[in-house]
């Protein structure tokens, strides 16, 4: 049975101000997306499962299907803030739907294979693609999970702050820990946490989730679990969000085991609009380095 990949792409992406997941920036006017899902069919995916909003649709489907039709099967479900909370009900306060681990339990319905879960704004590189795809074919099981680990100082941007979950691994290469630190930077060699979190100051060679994670589908039950009992603490809380590294930290103290992968393999993502001049070149960078063609899908 071939993984899946699931593309989370409902953001409302505040910080950037458009919507990015359909913003062009290849040479042949190629999204990020269209970059993860050129690496996902060539490391033998099966499936792609996009989770969008429903207005989004429309946008989706005209931008990807006469791309990767007769290439990749591909689905399309929808993050909406009322989705799996039962008989909890919102804040009128809030705007948005509940975070990353909700969105992944959207797809519940679209997803019974193995399945690697990825932002839709981040470029994440063909090795990670294909590391993640041996494990879902070999390794992955009810309680044995993996997520593909980044270099902390390969993954912030010049032009504001960024949330990393930031992972403790010990000897055998297993997360010990996750922990989702907010608005961080580099100041003076340094890299600082505005949260209310400790330490304040981590170290430059830690290993940060760029969500990228691979998961037995098995998991859509616990974290669906997980989600409510989030809501019976949260509910009233009009910007409490539900992280996937929630869920992973609570997967291990259960007793449960993420293997994490490092990859030497890029990553650069799109936080601000002034981020984007350096996505463009990055992407050009490859393209002239024959990693991937002018033109993806001609």
């Amino acid at each position: 049975m071939q993984p899946t990949l699931v593309i989370l792409a409902a953001g409302m992406a505040s910080r950037y101000g458009s919507m990015k997941q359909v913003q062009g920036f290849g040479p042949g006017g190629e999204t990020i997306m269209d970059y993860s899902i050129y690496d996902a069919i060539r490391s033998g995916y099966g499936k792609i499962v996009f989770i969008i909003r429903k207005n989004f649709e429309e946008d989706f489907k005209k931008i990807f299907e006469p791309k990767l039709k007769g290439r990749i099967a591909v689905e399309y479900v929808h993050q909406e803030m009322d989705m799996f909370t039962g008989n909890h009900k919102p804040s009128s306060e809030r705007t948005k739907p509940w975070g990353t681990a909700h969105a992944v339990l959207c797809a519940k319905s679209a997803v019974s294979e193995p399945f690697a879960v990825i932002n839709a704004d981040d470029f994440y590189g063909l090795n990670a693609f294909e590391k993640a795809a041996q494990f879902l074919n070999k390794e992955c099981t009810p309680d044995r999970w993996a997520l593909i680990g980044y270099d902390l100082l390969k993954t912030l941007s010049d032009n504001g702050t960024v949330n990393r979950g930031v992972c403790e691994v010990d000897a055998a290469g297993n997360l010990t820990s996750i922990v989702e630190r907010i608005n961080l930077s580099q100041v003076g060699g340094k890299v600082v946490c505005d949260d209310d979190k400790e330490p304040k100051e981590l170290s430059l060679s830690a290993s940060v989730s760029m969500n990228f994670w691979c998961f037995d589908p098995s998991a859509f039950s616990f974290i669906e679990k997980m989600f409510h009992e989030f809501l019976a603490e949260n509910i009233d809380k009009p910007k409490a969000e539900f992280f996937i590294p929630i869920v992973g930290d609570q997967f291990i103290k259960e007793g449960g085991i993420i293997k994490v992968i490092p990859t030497p393999a890029p990553w650069f993502g799109v936080t601000y609009k002034e981020d984007a001049p350096e996505v463009e070149k990055s992407l050009n960078n490859l393209v002239q380095k024959g990693e991937y063609p002018g033109s993806l899908w001609a």
